[in-house]
């Protein structure tokens, strides 16, 4: 089911498990002044939530915003098939079955002139198979004040699992909007993310929209700001 967050943007969350801990997983929702929706990181929708996106307006745009955020994109398509995909041209090369309308690269700063955008150069996360890079474009909607990032940040409450909660106290994100230290020991290319955490920094953000956490709202940029100064061992 979709909430409302601010005047023309919403989101739906789902339980999703990752490594056997609950963390939920969370898309949203914004409406430009044409009617037209975008949606950022699909989940898996039900009735409800698809009669509520139709009343809203016309669902044009798909956003897969980094490497990971994909698993219900074909699904989503399937429901609105003349939507256009936007995701991470490296996309095409992972799985190469996902159609894919347009690389975000091919944006600019800029999508619709109502959605900022930008790549988050450098950001890396620990998976079995390594440290694999997220490729994560990061986006801001002016008109709510607000930042929406997918796997470049966390924040764990009390909300959350007792076993979820103990592990984001362990390797951070709980009460704590950062990355966790499994991105920051993954993460060589620092000079990168600062300059990325320094663009969004310009934005005039007040609330954070995660996929994998709680929404923030007080001093969100505060809290941005603070977590990558612990991730980047460096003030900003």
């Amino acid at each position: 089911m979709l909430r409302k967050i601010d005047k023309n943007i919403w989101i739906a969350e789902q339980p999703l498990k990752y490594f056997g801990l609950s963390v939920g997983t969370r898309m949203t929702v914004i409406r430009f002044n044409n009617g037209e929706l975008a949606v950022i990181s699909p989940i898996q929708v039900d009735d409800e939530t698809t009669k509520q996106l139709n009343q809203l307006g016309n669902v044009k745009y798909i956003i897969a915003p980094n490497l990971f955020h994909y698993l219900f994109l074909s699904n989503f398509k399937a429901l609105y098939p003349q939507a256009k995909v936007y995701a991470v041209s490296a996309l095409k090369a992972k799985r190469p079955e996902i159609s894919i309308d347009q690389a975000l690269e091919d944006n600019g700063e800029n999508l619709l002139g109502e959605l900022e955008c930008l790549l988050f150069e450098g950001f890396k996360t620990f998976l079995p198979s390594g440290a694999l890079p997220l490729n994560e474009y990061i986006f801001f909607h002016a008109e709510s004040q607000t930042l929406v990032l997918t796997d470049t940040a966390f924040y764990f409450d009390e909300s959350f699992p007792m076993t979820t909660k103990l592990v984001s106290k362990i390797i951070g994100g709980y009460k704590k909007l950062r990355p966790s230290l499994l991105e920051q020991l993954a993460t060589q290319e620092k000079e990168k993310v600062k300059q990325s955490v320094q663009k969004v920094l310009r934005w005039d953000f007040r609330r954070v929209i995660v996929a994998h956490g709680s929404i923030v709202e007080h001093d969100a940029k505060k809290q941005f700001k603070e977590g990558y100064e612990w991730f980047l061992g460096e003030s900003l």
